[in-house]
């Protein structure tokens, strides 16, 4: 899928959180991706991820769904049963890791998209080793 990013939970709470350290950071590349058009891909427990953070924002959370409902420029992909066994399947053989269930669905949503980049500032996608990280 050339022109998609895959968008991390990280990378969208540094972005709409001003309290955050990486958020002027997250600002700057968020506006070096949009002038490429590039498009995002994420996942529904991504985007779960991101809403709890502003849980207790009523303005937050729901600028939140603004965000990723109806957004063209947003996909929000489906995850498979054949996505959650193989999620499970690399969280088992990989035991020396901490990524969580989340990471190890993204993880596979993106390798089965062909997605090569993620836009995140979560260090397990540094760690995965197999996509360019946009931070």
């Amino acid at each position: 899928m050339n022109g998609y990013a895959f968008l991390d939970a990280s990378f969208w709470i540094a972005y709409r959180d001003e309290r955050q350290n990486l958020h002027e950071q997250a600002k700057r590349i968020l506006a070096a991706v949009f002038r490429r058009r590039t498009r995002f891909v994420t996942t529904l427990p991504v985007l779960c991820e991101t809403h709890a953070h502003f849980s207790r924002n009523a303005k937050k959370k729901h600028l939140i769904i603004q965000d990723f409902d109806n957004n063209p420029l947003v996909q929000i992909e489906a995850i498979t049963h054949a996505d959650q066994q193989q999620a499970f399947e690399l969280l088992r053989s990989q035991t020396d890791k901490t990524y969580s269930l989340c990471d190890a669905i993204s993880f596979v949503i993106i390798r089965r998209l062909g997605l090569k980049q993620v836009l995140s500032f979560d260090n397990h996608f540094r760690q995965f080793g197999e996509f360019e990280i946009l931070s």
